[in-house]
């Protein structure tokens, strides 16, 4: 009826034509399929929409329902807390489950089903996750500190405590306990500190030296990374000299057919991010070559056309020894490995934004390499160490690009770029009998890594919690630094928080928190309990240490979360209804009439 309406009103005759066809169509729809119309109907009457609306909860009761989500995370993480601590099982839509020992892991994949405690849940991944970003290491520190001051807090805040008050206090204590970590530190001093550090981190000695050897190896400017293995055993591969993930551009500039590789001793190499197609551009740079009989590495946008057809024939006729690659990387992050590659090797970036061609390219333009080795999908590149200087200002300016960007992918690029320049990449083969071991062991080996570099770069404390049990003594001179009363009753619930996490490893090693805790106090500086072993001594002669970044991070990290949550006054989450199972009903009436197909 409604295409017969619209027939009547169009005058238009191609329109016309196109309403007969729907018309035509809808007919032999429906004989077909007679109780079409009737499935149609049933379904959409049957329909189920939902609505979201919100649930608003005030006072208490929305603290309460954050600390739920609080504790339910902290409980299933502090488990894991020391070197006797217990693994978490993860388990995983596809795949094997995972078995994990590392905190915001664990965080990360609980998901509750209150919406109220998930909110909760969700600001303590949040410190766990901070940390780990911060320091690489001491996110379980942080969900036990976090879990202790919003216990203790929210004690205050019902009593009538100044939630804003205790806000003020909780920032101002943990900025000054972080000081006072730092001013506590002590520099790595032996390759020994950087073996202990990796053990505790990893909770393996194997693991540790493995580590260790690793930095050992790499130097102060070299990176090491974490790769998939395909043994039962860990193995670590050296790069040495600068890497670069591109290989030749055509086969046939192989020299050695056996091992598919063009190898070349002292080559001049030219850097461009211009596609060359024209053969004339390097006529007269490529003359000079073969009067030199200097070998030529191509570094291009691509290598096209008739001047990849003439280079390719002048290398096999023996007239010219050249190969070409392209340049790493993608998009803006291409133009600094160029430039990277022009500083190693006291060469001329040829770019049209600086006003230079192909054409004027002259033999002092281009860069030196002492060897260098190209495979298919990869090219080694060995400096001739004569423009150290040169090299040693472009990592400073990498190492400066590094501290001003927010980006943790751009932050691992810039650490692979001065590892590339400065010195070799190592990389750590995990190698494991199982998925679930690979994973958990891969882990552990990131987490290792964070904590040396961390180490590196602020120092090293007591591990074992005893730091924060030495700094127990420090709380007059916190306190005295508090204006308001309620600021002073944050400064207590903070001193109260910092013996949760020694009483925690204890605990995990089977022993009484509350008694290893009080033999900790009034000790001197680096004394405290080595869970491992069971004994009391001196943590630092031990190796039982830690990155002073991690203790720090842990500290601040945990009170912010903490203020945000004695503060909060009221809580908005999404109420989501159930689906009633309606459309099943309909599919029966629906399917009543199939028979008409037939």
């Amino acid at each position: 009826q409604i295409c017969a309406t619209l027939q009547t009103q169009i005058t238009d005759p191609m329109p016309q034509v196109s309403v007969l066809l729907i018309i035509a169509a809808a007919r032999a729809s429906f004989i077909s399929s007679p109780s079409a119309l009737h499935t149609t109907a049933s379904l959409s009457s049957r329909a189920v929409v939902t609505h979201m609306s919100t649930e608003v909860t005030f006072g208490d009761a929305s603290r309460q329902s954050l600390l739920a989500g609080i504790d339910a995370v902290a409980n299933a993480v502090k488990v894991t807390l020391g070197p006797k601590g217990r693994n978490v099982v993860l388990e995983r839509s596809f795949g094997v489950p995972e078995v994990v020992n590392d905190g915001v892991t664990i965080a990360r994949d609980i998901e509750l089903e209150d919406s109220k405690a998930n909110v909760g849940a969700k600001l303590l991944v949040e410190v766990a996750s901070k940390t780990d970003q911060k320091a690489g290491d001491g996110t379980t520190t942080s969900t036990v500190l976090t879990q202790a001051l919003v216990t203790e807090g929210l004690k205050l805040v019902a009593s009538g405590a100044n939630a804003i008050a205790l806000q003020r206090g909780l920032q101002k204590a943990s900025k000054m306990l972080a000081e006072e970590v730092k001013a506590l530190a002590k520099p790595i001093e032996s390759d020994d500190d950087l073996r202990n550090i990796a053990v505790i981190a990893t909770g393996s000695e194997a693991m540790g030296r493995t580590i260790a050897t690793c930095f050992q190896r790499v130097g102060a400017n070299g990176a090491t990374m974490v790769e998939d293995g395909q043994t039962l055993t860990d193995e670590i591969d050296f790069t040495e000299g600068m890497e670069i993930d591109r290989g030749f551009v055509s086969p046939y500039f192989v020299k050695n057919q056996e091992t598919q590789l063009c190898e070349m001793e002292s080559p001049r190499v030219l850097i461009t991010d211009r596609k060359i197609s024209n053969m004339q551009e390097l006529v007269p740079l490529l003359e000079g070559l073969v009067q030199s009989k200097e070998p030529l590495l191509i570094i291009a946008e691509e290598l096209a056309g008739e001047a990849l057809s003439s280079i390719v024939l002048n290398k096999m006729r023996g007239v010219l020894d050249v190969c070409a690659i392209k340049p790493p990387g993608f998009g803006d992050r291409r133009r600094g490995y160029l430039e990277d590659i022009a500083t190693l090797t006291g060469g001329t970036f040829v770019t049209e934004q600086l006003g230079l061609s192909l054409e004027g390219v002259t033999n002092e333009m281009l860069g030196k390499a002492a060897r260098v080795a190209i495979a298919k999908d990869r090219t080694t590149m060995i400096a001739t160490g004569e423009h150290a200087e040169e090299v040693a200002e472009r990592i400073k300016t990498i190492k400066f690009e590094m501290e001003n960007t927010d980006s943790q992918f751009d932050r691992e690029k810039c650490e692979e770029r001065i590892a590339k320049l400065g010195g070799a990449i190592g990389r750590i083969k995990v190698g494991a009998a199982t998925e679930t071991e690979l994973k958990d062991k891969k882990l552990r080996y990131e987490d290792a890594l964070n904590s040396v570099k961390a180490a590196l770069e602020e120092g090293i404390v007591p591990g074992g919690g005893a730091t924060l049990v030495y700094l127990l003594r420090t709380k007059d001179k916190v306190l005295a630094a508090m204006e308001d009363p309620d600021e002073k009753l944050a400064v207590d619930i903070l001193f109260r928080a910092i013996q949760w996490p020694v009483q925690q490893i204890a605990m995990n090693a089977g022993a009484e928190g509350s008694i290893i805790l009080e033999k900790c106090k009034d000790k001197e500086f680096g004394f405290g309990w080595n869970a491992a072993t069971g004994k009391f001594e001196n943590l630092l002669e031990s190796g039982v240490i830690d990155p002073a970044t991690v203790t720090q991070q842990a500290v601040i990290n945990s009170c912010s979360i903490a203020a945000s949550v004695l503060t909060t006054s009221a809580l908005i989450t999404e109420i989501k209804e159930k689906e009633e199972d309606g459309a099943g009903m309909g599919m029966d009436d629906g399917m009543g009439g199939m028979g008409g197909m037939g």
